[in-house]
C-alpha cells in the first residue's frame, strides 16, 4: 500500500480466483497427506503386533520356551565314546572361550642386523628431562626444526605492519577515549 495515493485498488479478480482454487487444492492435499499418514501409523502398529505374537508363539518364546524343530530323519549316530574320567582332564591352562591365541615366538636377529655396528649417541642436543612439577603441557617444547618462517610482502600482499596509519584503528574504529 503507497501513502501518497491514498486510493487503494483491490487486486484483479483473476488473482482472488486463482488464489482461492489453490487454497482449496492445498486443503485437501493436506487432508489426503494426514489420512496417509494415519494408514501408515495404523499398518506400523499392526505390523509390530504381528511381530510381538510371531516371537511369544515361535521357538524360545513366552508360550514355547524349550521348543525346537523337529530334526529331519538322520541315521541313527553311532554312540559316542564315554566321557574320560574326572581325574584324566589335563590341569593345563583352559582353552579361551572367544579364540584360540597362539604365543608368538620371540623374535630372532637377522645376521644382518648382528653384523652392523651399534649406532652412535649423540649425547649434545639430548633434551633435559622434564621437571616433574609441571603440567604435560607446561613441559611441551616446540621443534626448532619445524618453526613457522615469515612470509616476505609483495605489493599484491602487504603485511599487516607496513599499513602506516595514523591513529591506532581497532575493529571498530578508533579507541575510546581512557576513563577518567
Amino acid at each position: 500500500m503507497s501513502s501518497k495515493g491514498g486510493n487503494y485498488t483491490p487486486p484483479p479478480k483473476y488473482l482472488n480466483d486463482f488464489s482461492k482454487a489453490l487454497a482449496s487444492e492445498v486443503r485437501i492435499l493436506l487432508a489426503e497427506v494426514g489420512k496417509l499418514r494415519d494408514e501408515r501409523r495404523a499398518l506400523q502398529y499392526e505390523i509390530a503386533e504381528l511381530m510381538s505374537v510371531k516371537s511369544k508363539h515361535g521357538a524360545g518364546g513366552e508360550y514355547t520356551p524349550d521348543w525346537s524343530p523337529k530334526p529331519h530323519e538322520e541315521p541313527p549316530r553311532e554312540p559316542s565314546p564315554p566321557p574320560p574320567p574326572p581325574g584324566a582332564i589335563d590341569a593345563g591352562p583352559a582353552r579361551p572361550g572367544w579364540r584360540t591365541v597362539h604365543k608368538r615366538e620371540e623374535r630372532r636377529q637377522k645376521a644382518k642386523a648382528k653384523a652392523l655396528p651399534p649406532p652412535e649417541t649423540v649425547h649434545a642436543s639430548a633434551p633435559e628431562p622434564p621437571a616433574p612439577n609441571l603440567p604435560a603441557w607446561a613441559q611441551w617444547k616446540p621443534n626448532p626444526l619445524l618453526s613457522p618462517t615469515p612470509h616476505a610482502a609483495t605489493a599484491a600482499a602487504p603485511m599487516p605492519s607496513d599499513h602506516a596509519s595514523p591513529a591506532r584503528l581497532g575493529l571498530f574504529g578508533p579507541p575510546s577515549p581512557p576513563l577518567k
